[in-house]
């Protein structure tokens, strides 16, 4: 009985242990974090303006946060200041554009990990 319980609470600390590290490797490093290289940009998609928003010559700039993946994709994005609030669909236009970026992982410790950068797109017309 006694060895049965120390196997289940070695079982127990092990789980713990494995699901910690988990846990830290789902969440993304943020460019500046200690010993993390920036994601460097290969390859970039430029969002294209709607109908509705030549229209309204809309102008000005968007950002978003973009989860760079160890594999250069680019994961969720937050848009952290919208372009037109959704009225003439070009928030929705740079999201479909930054999610077809390409870039070459960051890293940390020589290892590519998941790392957030901020992403600012400017329109303007003459």
């Amino acid at each position: 009985m006694e060895n049965s319980r120390r196997l289940l609470g070695a079982c127990a600390v092990l789980l713990a242990t494995n699901l910690a590290g988990a846990q830290d490797r789902a969440t993304p490093f943020r460019v500046g974090d200690s010993g993390i290289s920036a994601p460097v940009l290969t390859k970039d998609v430029q969002a294209k303006y709607t109908r509705e928003a030549l229209e309204a010559r809309l102008q000005g700039t968007m950002a978003m946060d973009a989860v760079v993946l160890e594999d250069g994709s680019v994961g969720d994005i937050t848009i952290t200041q919208p372009l037109d609030e959704n009225k003439y669909g070009m928030d929705q236009e740079c999201v479909k554009a930054l999610k077809q970026w390409q870039f070459k992982p960051g890293t940390k410790d020589d290892k590519a990990v998941a790392v957030i950068v901020n992403i600012t797109m400017t329109f303007s017309l003459k």
